[in-house]
């Protein structure tokens, strides 16, 4: 009798084993499920024999991890509440393997870890944060972070069950893998809110993660600046937080860090500081922040460059002063490489964004920009075609704001030729303002063509353009401006047939 119980549990094993291995492969996946082994090991997860609980658990996970039909299958098949309920009193390999598909079946959909919160998987999880054992409190920790970054109301699910005096706590483990994912979920439950900010930084949170900026452990490192940038992005009061634990100028040197993503996120945290205030602005400009941010810029691409190029538009945004802080530092050119070298749309919109931000405060700021030779490229961009709908509205909100303090005329002229009519009114709007108060710049009008151009514009009687070429010629003697005047050689040809020599 004894043989028989023992092959009835070694085919057990075999079969849980079995599945287990197949399913860590996604060929096998569909195979898997047709065969209906979902129902199977339900059961088994109820077994006498831990390993084979643990390993049906493992199994379920695999599959639920694979697709969210299957994530949907687990919980149809109810096995959630026997999983949740078997966290309190198994063992820690079982509770490893119950917090992965807990893990596995709410990553996929908000809907998904509801029905993981609503069986009472989050307070589960919570009690596996006060294990000893260090392989439980990371898969806990895990699964409730997937669960928290769907959504607000997921997020404070996990911040009524406890979790984040918890979480804090396990910054402070010595195992690596546990304060990194102690950091992520905390950055998770963050970010939905300044209220769950909050919730975060009342535990203490922000002090721990200040401590680490400099770990040596990159992936540690990416954590703890997304969770910094998530607190602060949300309020003055938060941002003033995260810089009041002195994490900066330190945080300046890890935009030369070795690893892409490290640097990403201090980026994009110095953007969330400085979008706040003037004040936030300068303190990150005192720390050598602009030309860091700049070098930045200078040694990436794609995506990873976005929070930089925000960064001092932000800054550049708040006052005269701090657009000309991006200037010296020579943000301008950087921006100018941006624009042109990266081909995704949202890259180049967020660019012509940061460039009509530097460039609007006053006609010396406008100057920087036009030096770059960037109306040209703004406007080429804006009257693309193929350009997406935001890069042109983006372009075409730089190009207004920029022009209406340009009294360069060397960068307005070249418009005249090129600009759509809604954007020439305000080229010769501008060229309206220089041209009475400077001789030089009317002589060198005439010779360069501008003249001709501007009367060869079509005209509305009695619109804004009109009048802002009428006020051009009203700084010219008349009979120049008739020389300069479509048909005049027609009308001078005309005079010479009908002249009679006396």
């Amino acid at each position: 009798f004894s043989s028989i119980i023992f092959h009835y549990q070694k085919s057990r094993m075999q079969f849980v084993q079995s599945v287990a291995d197949l399913a860590a492969r996604p060929q096998n996946i569909e195979v898997l499920q047709n065969a209906g082994v979902m129902s199977l090991l339900r059961p088994l997860l109820l077994d006498v024999v831990p390993s084979i609980q643990q390993t049906a658990a493992l199994a379920l996970g695999r599959l639920a991890d694979h697709s969210d039909d299957l994530a949907e299958a687990v919980v149809k098949e109810d096995i959630l509440p026997q999983l949740v309920h078997s966290l309190a009193s198994q063992n820690r390999f079982y509770k490893k393997a119950a917090a992965f598909v807990l893990r596995a079946v709410a990553k996929h959909s908000p809907e998904l870890s509801q029905a993981v919160v609503a069986c009472g998987g989050v307070d589960a999880l919570v009690l596996c944060l006060e294990e000893f054992d260090p392989g439980v409190k990371e898969a806990a920790a895990w699964a409730l972070g997937f669960i928290a970054r769907h959504n607000a109301p997921l997020s404070q699910a996990v911040v009524d069950a406890g979790a984040v005096p918890l979480l804090v706590l396990c910054l402070l483990e010595p195992e690596m893998a546990i304060k990194r994912i102690a950091a992520s979920t905390l950055s998770d439950i963050a970010k939905h809110t300044p209220e769950l900010a909050q919730t975060v930084v009342d535990t203490g949170a922000i002090a721990h993660l200040a401590q680490m900026i400099l770990n040596p452990d990159a992936k540690l490192k990416r954590q703890v600046f997304s969770a910094l940038s998530q607190i602060s992005k949300h309020s003055v009061s938060l941002a003033e937080m995260v810089i009041e634990a002195e994490i900066f100028p330190a945080a300046v040197a890890c935009l030369r860090d070795p690893d892409e993503y490290v640097r990403k996120n201090v980026a994009t945290l110095m953007r969330e500081v400085v979008k706040h205030t003037p004040e936030l602005s300068q303190v990150i400009v005192n720390c050598g922040g602009l030309a860091a941010v700049i070098d930045y810029l200078g040694n990436c691409h794609g995506n990873l460059r976005l929070p930089g190029i925000m960064m001092l538009g932000y800054v550049a945004a708040h006052s005269e002063n701090l657009a000309m802080a991006v200037i010296l530092s020579k943000g301008v050119p950087q921006l100018s490489v941006c624009l042109s070298e990266e081909p995704e749309h949202h890259l180049k919109a967020a660019t012509a964004w940061s460039i009509g931000q530097i460039g609007h405060h006053s006609p010396e700021h406008a100057k920087a920009v036009t030096a770059a030779n960037l109306l040209p490229k703004l406007l080429q961009l804006y009257m693309d075609a193929g350009s997406s709908e935001d890069l042109q509205a983006k372009c075409k909100k730089a190009l207004k704001s920029i022009l209406q303090k340009c009294t360069y005329l060397p960068a307005l002229e070249p418009l005249l030729y090129d600009a759509p009519s809604n954007i020439l009114k305000h080229v010769v709007g501008q060229l309206s303002k220089v041209l009475p108060h400077d001789s030089k710049a009317r002589r060198l009008f005439v010779t360069s063509g501008g003249l001709k151009k501007v009367q060869e514009i079509k005209v509305e009687p009695g619109s804004l353009l009109q009048e802002h070429i009428s006020a051009i010629n009203r700084c010219f003697p008349e009979e120049i401006v008739r020389y300069y005047s479509p048909g005049y050689s027609e009308v001078l040809l005309e005079r010479l047939e009908n002249y009679q020599p006396s």
